[in-house]
């Protein structure tokens, strides 16, 4: 017993002298040694040849006068009563081929007090039926007669019977610098009217839509894009519409990235969809598809770029020069033409009546000939 007694006094006597100690980490306990006396440093005097930058400098004074938020209230006010909310019901073919009635919603703003509803083409493209409700609570049913379209520019007007409606003032986009505030009406998620503001965060925007279409001139926003805003206004803080509403980046990750058409490039479209019903461009006859090395895989193309044609309409200027389907287009006027949507555009810049030179890959063989372009037919409803 006192062996006992002396071996557990020995112990002690051991752990007492030996400092053990328990630290306590992100782990849990841990066992260490007592860590070393902490030594204070004495400050080191300074060099005594340094020059400071500037002896005499004292800190500015904040200042009082903080500039004013601008009034976002005003703004919406303004604009609300030219706003609509747009439904559209359209007849689509489900997995098993059977037809199903689709709905959709958008957002419209009146041009015109005689009944002239500004939208996108996508938010009225293929529907049977078009209802555009007004911020007092007027409705107006109509159809695909009501409706008059230009995919291309993504742009599209419904006619409305009715008269002295509250049009908005439209504005000057070319006016407009990055950082400027704009505030943003719609009907996101088809909620109503809503509001959001946000600042122009690029201007001159060019931005591919898929293989085959893109957007030009478009003002990039930080204001809240969300489905359903599409075809509503775009204000600056005169309440005038500056930008039509369209797209927006929908990725994890990314915010505070949609897009609006300028007003002053979508007017002259809404012009002639005014006053004609749609819009005549220089017409080559085609459908396009982008080249890349799947695409020339696929179809046996012995070039892996450029806009390969999918469709030749008979008796188009396409058919009389002899382009045929699966030509590859690789030059326009002598200039390489990459994709579908280069091609598109260069033929929206040319003009009715120009001949223009067109370089074409048929298999592996380059062939070249010339087209005259015709005034674009009217498109179908």
């Amino acid at each position: 017993m006192k062996k006992t007694f002396s071996a557990l006094l020995l112990l002690c006597v051991l752990i007492v002298s030996t400092s053990c100690y328990f630290e306590v980490t992100s782990n849990g306990f841990q066992a260490g040694t007592q860590p070393p006396a902490q030594t204070q440093t004495q400050a080191q005097p300074a060099p005594a040849n340094i020059t400071p930058p500037d002896a005499s400098w004292t800190a500015p004074v904040a200042s009082a006068n903080s500039p004013v938020l601008p009034g976002i209230t005003d703004v919406v006010q303004q604009a609300y009563p030219s706003v609509v909310t747009i439904t559209t019901e359209q007849v689509v073919n489900d997995m098993f081929s059977r037809q199903v009635t689709q709905s959709g919603a958008g957002s419209g703003w009146i041009l015109d007090k005689s009944g002239i509803i500004v939208t996108n083409n996508h938010v009225v493209e293929g529907a049977n039926k078009v209802a555009v409700q007004f911020s007092d609570g007027k409705t107006f049913e109509g159809n695909a007669s009501n409706v008059f379209r230009d995919p291309l520019t993504d742009l599209a007007i419904v006619k409305v019977d009715m008269q002295n409606l509250p049009a908005a003032t439209v504005g000057d986009s070319s006016a407009l610098r990055v950082g400027d505030w704009l505030v943003a009406l719609g009907n996101p998620l088809g909620q109503g009217i809503r509001a959001s503001e946000g600042i122009v965060s690029g201007l001159k925007i060019t931005l591919s839509m898929n293989d085959q279409e893109s957007l030009y001139d478009l003002i990039g926003t930080s204001a809240a894009i969300n489905p359903g805003n599409s075809g509503g206004p775009l204000l600056n803080l005169k309440g005038q519409v500056i930008g039509i509403t369209s797209a927006k980046i929908s990725e994890v990750g990314v915010e505070g990235l949609g897009y609006a058409i300028s007003i002053n490039s979508a007017m002259p479209i809404l012009q002639e969809l005014i006053n004609k019903g749609y819009v005549t461009r220089p017409f080559l006859g085609v459908e396009l598809y982008t080249v890349n090395d799947y695409v020339a895989y696929y179809n046996g193309l012995g070039v892996n770029q450029g806009a390969v044609i999918t469709f030749v309409q008979p008796g188009s200027p396409a058919a009389k020069a002899g382009l045929k389907k699966l030509d590859v287009i690789t030059k326009y006027q002598g200039q390489d033409i990459a994709d579908a949507p280069t091609l598109l555009n260069d033929l929206r810049n040319s003009k009715i009546g120009d001949v223009v030179s067109i370089t074409y890959m048929r298999g592996k063989a380059t062939l070249n000939t010339t087209v005259t372009l015709i005034t674009s037919p009217p498109p179908t409803q």
